[in-house]
Parts: structure tokens; C-alpha cells; sequence
């Protein structure tokens, strides 16, 4: 397993701001600019949010692969956030999800991540949102087959963990695989090890993400905001574990989302969790 850091860490830099919850940084940066502050912080690879770069010319893909490449850093593609195929009610974005597929394959990206959904958009009815989403998932992966890479479903608060366990198994694909966020369960109000557990077997990707509780509703994503890691409620030493009893080899990615107000430097929050992350390892 590996140190990695994804680049929704810095979404604020990227003019993505969660309203009512952050303040703008006052300055931008590039897909370019997090790759080299990637390579800066010593990880060995990069999660890349499409969102952030979402149609890369043919020279946009060149220069990226190119830089990733020189600076030796490993790399999953990550599509579909904020909603994705919005839980199965928008087909369409199939398309997209193909044409990102092979954007994975052109910059060297042997995983993609997807977002099937998220919680604005998980139905109520478990059997008609599964029913929704296979077709477009047994389609998804018979593409991403053809251009070698791996699809992983991140639990994007849109799914139990049990739901996407039957998920991955009824479409019963090597070409498909889970993106383990570590938090993301207990803000579906599961238990994050069991949840864990169940996923740990399935992943070919990761988001490692802390979280603790702060005011509000539970049932709301504010009440939930990421600390650094070691620093909120997600045992992860029991996720390392897990991870590698099941033979995980992949990335490690850093995600922090809506920071918690008592931390106010990113930077010192990327920097600290990193070096958590190297001290399990």
C-alpha cells in the first residue's frame, strides 16, 4: 500500500466551496499545480478529481501523463462527482462515464473511480435503485474491460455497505471493484469498521478519510466534518489492517472534504495526515 493524496483535498482551490460551511482561499490552482505539490509532499501517487478537468483536450492528456510520469507518481482516475449517474435515474451520463474511461487509459490511470450517486440522490427503495444502476454498470464495465481499466464504486454516501457488497457481486466483474471511503459510512450512520470490513475485500481504490462530530443533524453532511487523520472517529489502523488482510496493494488516498472549523490550515491538515498515514505504514 501506498501514501497517495486525492485531489479533492484541495477543492477549494479548484472555486469548489461548500456554502455556509467554507470560505474562498483567495487564490486557484491547476491539475498541473496539484500534481507538482503532490510530488512536493513526497506520496506516491495522486487520485485525479475529472471534476476539476472535466474536457482535457489531447494535449491536456499528453502534458498530464507526461508530468505524472516523470515525477513517478501512480495514478487512479476519478469520475462522476458531485452525483454521477445520480443513482440511476440519469442514463445519460453513461456517455460520460465511457468517454472518462478512456481519458483513465490515455493519461495511464489503471482505475477509475465512480460515483454512482450521492445523498441528494439515493433512493429510498434499495431493489429499484440497484435495478436502476446494473444495466448502466454491466455496460460501464464491459467498456472499461476493452480499455484495461478498472472501475471502483466509491460508498458516496448514496449506498450501505451491504447494499454495495450485492452490487459488486451480482455484477460478479473483475472490472469492477469498490473505492473504500473510510468515513463516508457513519455519515449513513453504519459503523465505519463494520462497514470497512464488509468493502476492504472488494477495493481497488481508496479514499482515507477521518471524521468527527460537530453540531447539527447527523442526518446532514455539516455534522460531520474532516479532521486530520488520527484526529476523528474512523479507526484507521483497523482499516490498514483490513486492507491488507484482504491483499490490498493500491493507492492510499488523503481525502479531506469540509475541513473542520477547528483547523484552519489545510496545508497543516494535508501535511499532518500524511505523516499519520506513513506512521501506520
Amino acid at each position: 500500500m501506498k501514501v497517495a493524496i486525492d485531489s479533492y483535498s484541495y477543492h477549494r482551490y479548484f472555486g469548489e466551496i461548500y456554502p455556509n460551511l467554507e470560505r474562498d482561499p483567495g487564490s486557484r490552482m491547476t491539475v498541473a499545480d496539484f500534481v507538482e505539490r503532490a510530488h512536493m509532499l513526497g506520496v506516491a501517487g495522486v487520485s485525479l478529481e475529472s471534476c476539476f478537468l472535466p474536457n482535457p483536450s489531447a494535449e491536456e492528456i499528453t502534458r498530464l501523463r507526461t508530468q505524472l510520469d516523470d515525477l513517478n507518481l501512480e495514478r487512479v482516475w476519478a469520475w462522476g462527482h458531485p452525483g454521477g449517474l445520480q443513482s440511476g435515474a440519469a442514463p445519460q451520463q453513461l456517455t460520460d462515464l465511457m468517454r472518462h474511461t478512456e481519458i483513465a487509459a490515455a493519461v495511464g490511470a489503471p482505475v477509475m473511480r465512480v460515483c454512482c450517486g450521492g445523498r441528494r440522490t439515493r433512493p429510498a427503495d434499495w431493489p429499484a435503485h440497484k435495478a436502476a444502476l446494473l444495466p448502466l454498470l454491466r455496460e460501464a464495465c464491459a467498456h472499461a474491460e476493452q480499455h484495461g481499466v478498472v472501475l471502483a464504486i466509491e460508498n458516496h454516501i448514496d449506498f450501505l455497505a451491504d447494499e454495495l457488497v450485492e452490487l459488486i457481486e451480482t455484477i460478479g466483474s473483475s472490472w469492477l471493484g469498490v473505492c473504500l471511503d473510510t468515513a463516508n459510512n457513519l455519515r449513513m450512520l453504519e459503523d465505519p469498521a463494520i462497514a470497512i470490513e464488509k468493502l476492504a475485500p472488494y477495493a481497488r481504490a481508496t479514499h482515507i478519510k477521518d471524521v468527527t462530530a460537530h453540531r447539527g443533524n447527523p442526518r446532514e453532511f455539516a455534522f460531520w466534518p474532516s479532521v486530520p487523520l488520527g484526529r476523528g472517529l474512523i479507526d484507521l489502523p483497523h482499516a490498514f489492517t483490513a486492507l491488507r488482510r484482504h491483499g490490498y496493494q493500491g493507492l492510499l488516498a488523503l481525502e479531506i472534504d469540509y475541513l473542520h472549523p477547528d483547523y484552519p490550515s489545510d496545508a497543516d491538515a494535508i501535511a499532518d495526515s500524511l505523516a499519520y498515514m506513513r506512521s501506520l505504514l
